[in-house]
């Protein structure tokens, strides 16, 4: 499997297991859901780990779009090279620490907007190698 493609697959279990602290977190603080909440929904979080929860399943879901797109582009036009496997790479080890940064609650130089900032320029540095490799 390629690297591209292994990074992919486990920035894919990662989402689907993204949300769990999140249900974990509503159950604990709001009990599980009643009849009526299926149709009312639930008020929104008041617990601030909880809503940081969500948004690090969020943010990760708003991300995910475009580095699978990259990815399976890249492997339909057959472009794998050091650059895309290691954008790969680094934007699931960012994306690992974006969401323990998030769930944590720390605070301090930035961190959370870098690590985003950081899993970003994966994605611009993977569709520059495949505008390169196929478009110039």
């Amino acid at each position: 499997m390629p690297t591209e493609l292994l990074y992919l697959f486990l920035t894919s279990i990662l989402l689907a297991l993204l949300w769990i602290p999140h249900i974990i977190g509503q159950v604990r603080f709001n009990g599980p859901l009643q009849p009526e909440e299926y149709v009312t929904l639930r008020e929104p979080a008041t617990h601030d780990y909880i809503k940081r929860a969500d948004r690090a399943h969020i943010n990760l879901v708003e991300q995910f779009g475009a580095f699978a797109g990259l990815v399976v582009v890249a492997q339909l036009v057959q472009v794998s090279t050091a650059l895309t496997a290691g954008a790969a790479a680094v934007f699931f080890w960012a994306r690992i620490a974006h969401a323990i940064v998030m769930l944590s609650g720390f605070k301090h130089f930035m961190a959370r907007t870098l690590i985003f900032t950081v899993a970003w320029m994966t994605l611009l540095v993977i569709a520059w190698e495949i505008a390169a490799a196929k478009l110039f």
